[in-house]
């Protein structure tokens, strides 16, 4: 199965793509954590990638798209995979019909007041990249990480203004993607208000609906 996860900063994408990933085995691909990773190593891609985030740009679609179309030739996405972050433009969504057919693109909606109290509480690591919520899935051992034991972090960009800000982006960025994929009629509405455990039932709900996972 070949999804696209599209919804706001801080709506709990990450947490639902990991779910999904990890019990039927197909890898979730975040750009903006590939960016990131690049950024830390110091590689080519990362000092390309750096220059425009530094500034708040948008990475340009060629950079996006050559990223994105090396990760599909993997091995580990012939059995499908979940795209979180891409595409964000129709250059981008028309760049990716040429690489593969896209079975399901989900797009979660919460009312912003919703996502900006979900992630007030959030602390990332840096190290594994896994999340807490100090509300409702706090770490067993206050600020570090239960699985390699590094401290975990707020993000800057988590900050309830700043959520307000990337939220109003985010509408106007994804609103042509977003008609595009409504348009090709493969776009699923989800109410992500609620627990993750409740809105990934509904996930799967829809995979079984389409034939895409079974009974």
């Amino acid at each position: 199965m070949r999804l696209i996860f599209i919804g706001p900063p801080g709506i709990g994408k990450g947490t639902y793509a990991k779910m999904i990933s990890q019990k039927y085995g197909i890898p979730h691909i975040s750009t903006g954590d590939i960016f990131r990773e690049e950024i830390a190593k110091g590689s080519e891609l990362g000092l390309k990638v750096k220059q425009y985030v530094e500034k708040g740009l948008l990475v340009p679609d060629e950079i996006v798209v050559e990223v994105v179309r090396k990760v599909l030739e993997r091995p580990e996405c012939r059995k499908g995979f979940i795209l979180d972050g891409f595409p964000r433009t129709i250059e981008q969504a028309k760049a990716l019909d040429n690489m593969t057919k896209i079975d399901v693109v989900f797009l979660f909606e919460a009312p912003v007041e919703v996502i900006i109290e979900r992630v007030s509480g959030r602390l990332i690591c840096p190290k594994c990249g896994a999340i807490y919520n100090i509300s409702w899935k706090p770490p067993k051992t206050p600020g570090i990480c239960d699985v390699c034991g590094t401290p975990l972090i707020r993000r800057k960009d988590d900050e309830p203004e700043v959520v307000r800000t990337r939220y109003q982006v985010y509408k106007q960025t994804f609103a042509p993607v977003i008609d595009y994929y409504r348009r090709k009629g493969i776009l699923v509405e989800i109410d992500a208000s609620r627990d993750a455990r409740e809105v990934v039932a509904d996930v799967e709900k829809i995979l079984r609906e389409k034939r895409l996972i079974k009974e």
